[in-house]
């Protein structure tokens, strides 16, 4: 059994939606960059196939997409001005294809479709979209921080790596409702809302893959826009089991944010759909714990090592749970009820002592006055001496 530290599922450093292209072998740039490898093969200009990166970040004919001056653009055919500009939350297709500075292909696709700021791309691709018109071919050049940043992307985008994208806007329209939707194109949106949640995962990017996991949960649903329901058994039962996977990871990924009263309410709501899931049991057992609610975090691991009696996690946890028990019952032996302290007894505020009460007894009077006699005859006698 996997503990909170990870997800569900094993994580894979994908895309999201993006199809990724194997990088060539040939260290020829110019047979990589070929016209066959190419998606805008009318457009190959200086800029795609040979100037170096650092030339096109101060290059004069292109616009800067951002103030920090890391993402830039430079418009190689414009886009029809009469349609809006596409908003975020809106749905959007792309032509795109992405190189690195020695020419590898590192991205590719026809149709790329994604919905902006729901993290489906990363964030230059995001940006720039925000700034093309309908139709737009550009190209986009993106530091690594708007790209793929120190982890860079296994296994063919290194760290730090920049990237220079040719893009095309094909189509802006609004986000479609998932409860419009076929069950099969549910099932399939939620899966790589899911994937692509997995790969911010990975990269210890939590809001981002938190975010993803929950668009997940809103298109993984069998409900109708009137309320009711559709989907037949079978489908009802994939989409619960895609929707336990989710749930599990936003766990996960809650408890990496710290926000363990939501990571509690999701592992419940695991525990819903499926009670004898020990991945939630053990994540809800120790949250409970963390709580001081030992009575029911007990009954749960207690569950879970019954499904589970091998799993070392469960066992530390109910022994790190009983240590807890026991150093509360401690604890409260010397604290008062509340019975007791707004009542008459007293007991719990006195500190009790081996010793006997303390008062002015007859042997003491005794000794205080040998002790002043003897201080007298000394007197006496050193006077008389002089």
């Amino acid at each position: 059994m996997e503990t909170e530290a990870h997800c569900e599922e094993q994580i894979v450093p994908v895309t999201g939606l993006m199809e990724v292209e194997d990088p060539s072998t040939d260290e020829d740039v110019l047979e990589r960059d070929s016209s066959a490898e190419i998606l805008f093969p009318e457009y190959a200009v200086e800029e795609w196939t040979s100037t170096s990166f650092e030339q096109l970040f101060v290059a004069d004919d292109w616009e800067n997409i951002t103030e920090d001056h890391l993402l830039r653009k430079k418009v190689l055919k414009s886009g029809d001005v009469q349609i809006p500009h596409p908003t975020w939350g809106q749905e959007v297709t792309v032509m795109m294809q992405g190189v690195l500075e020695d020419r590898t292909v590192v991205e590719k696709d026809c149709k790329l479709v994604f919905v902006i700021g729901e993290g489906d791309v990363n964030q230059a691709l995001e940006e720039c979209v925000l700034s093309m018109q309908m139709g737009e071919i550009t190209l986009l050049l993106a530091d690594s921080q708007y790209a793929y940043g120190l982890l860079g992307r296994e296994p063919d985008i290194p760290a730090w790596a920049p990237t220079l994208y040719q893009l095309q806007l094909l189509d802006i329209r609004d986000k479609p409702d998932p409860l419009t939707l076929p069950i099969a194109d549910r099932i399939r949106i939620g899966n790589q809302k899911r994937e692509r949640g997995n790969f911010h995962f990975q990269r210890e990017e939590y809001s981002l893959a938190a975010m993803a996991y929950c668009v997940a949960l809103e298109v993984l649903t069998t409900r109708s826009t009137d309320g009711g329901h559709v989907g037949t058994k079978a489908e009802d039962q994939e989409v619960q089991e895609y929707r336990v996977k989710c749930l599990n990871n936003l766990a996960t990924t809650q408890m990496k944010l710290e926000q363990f009263n939501e990571a509690l309410h999701t592992s419940r709501d695991v525990l819903t759909l499926e009670p004898n899931n020990v991945k939630a049991l053990f994540r809800a057992g120790k949250l409970l714990s963390d709580k001081g609610e030992y009575k029911e975090a007990m009954e749960v691991l207690k569950k879970a090592l019954k499904l589970e009696p091998a799993t070392k996690a469960i066992h530390a946890e109910l022994s790190k749970l009983v240590k807890r028990q026991s150093e509360g019952k401690d604890t409260q032996q010397w604290k008062a009820k509340p019975a007791e302290i707004l009542g008459d007894n007293i007991t719990p505020f006195l500190i009790p002592s081996k010793k006997k009460p303390s008062g002015i007894s007859w042997k003491f009077i005794l000794g205080a006055l040998v002790v002043a006699l003897s201080s007298l005859v000394t007197s006496v006698i050193l006077t008389a001496r002089n």
